[in-house]
């Protein structure tokens, strides 16, 4: 499982439109600023010590960076919002973000159960399953253990498995004939890896990053449970800018 092109945006908008229902907006305290690594410019000059910050490059070939300060008014108004429930947190639907996953099928099942505030883009099972060699890369293979099934071993039953996608694969390149075809996608194994890109909001990571939803399940793709080293949904989602302050924001969560 990975996580690749992690893009967050949207900060100003959103803390803005936090502001619209008592029109406070002359309370706000945050701030943003692009800038040029080849100017003079220090974007840090008026920064606070300890201040939360969300620093990042936006365009690398013309070295432009932005950087989000998150003011002390700004943060407690938010985290009130935020505990008083859905219905106030509304501007954490407008902090949007794009990342690229590629986890396995049994993963993408479940993450699939959140269909409200996300969208994804998935490479294709059917138009490419049949157009690069199927080895064990292919497959979520991070925690296998070699377990004793009756007279034979789970990598033993793997290999095979394995070496039958690919003989699939290439009958059906060789005659193309459909049925082969269908034949590997129906024996496709739940741990195939398959990348997709996925929009989402910081409400759907919040409601995902209850103790109560994904935090503590039991598949390590979530929650890293058995294994915080590998990575997991979870520890990405922690080091999204300003998780602490806006997605784990209880004394339980750290």
């Amino acid at each position: 499982m990975k996580f690749d092109n992690t893009n967050v945006y949207n900060f100003k908008n959103a803390f803005r439109g936090m502001r619209n229902p008592k029109n406070s907006w002359h309370l706000s305290d945050s701030w943003e600023k692009y800038y040029c690594d080849f100017t003079s410019d220090n974007p840090f000059v008026n920064v606070p010590e300890n201040a939360h910050c969300y620093h990042t490059c936006v365009d690398v070939e013309n070295s432009i960076n932005y950087l989000f300060v998150l003011g002390e008014n700004d943060l407690k108004l938010a985290q009130s919002l935020i505990k008083a429930g859905s219905v106030h947190r509304k501007f954490m639907r407008q902090i949007f973000v794009s990342v690229d996953i590629t986890a396995p099928l049994y993963w993408w099942k479940e993450f699939d159960t959140y269909k409200v505030g996300t969208v994804s883009n998935s490479t294709s099972t059917m138009h490419k399953l049949a157009s690069t060699p199927i080895t064990e890369d292919c497959f979520e293979m991070d925690d296998f253990v070699n377990i004793d099934v009756g007279n034979t071993d789970a990598k033993n039953n793997w290999n095979k498995q394995i070496a039958y996608l690919e003989e699939l694969r290439v009958k059906y390149n060789e005659t193309k004939d459909k049925r082969y075809w269908k034949e590997l996608i129906r024996t496709l194994p739940d741990s195939w890896l398959q990348t997709r890109t996925v929009t989402m909001n910081y409400e759907v990571l919040y409601a995902i990053c209850q103790k109560d939803c994904r935090r503590n399940h039991k598949l390590n793709e979530w929650s890293g449970i058995d294994d915080k080293a590998k990575t997991n949904f979870i520890t990405w989602c922690k080091g999204l800018p300003f998780a602490n302050e806006l997605i784990f924001i209880s004394k339980d969560d750290k």
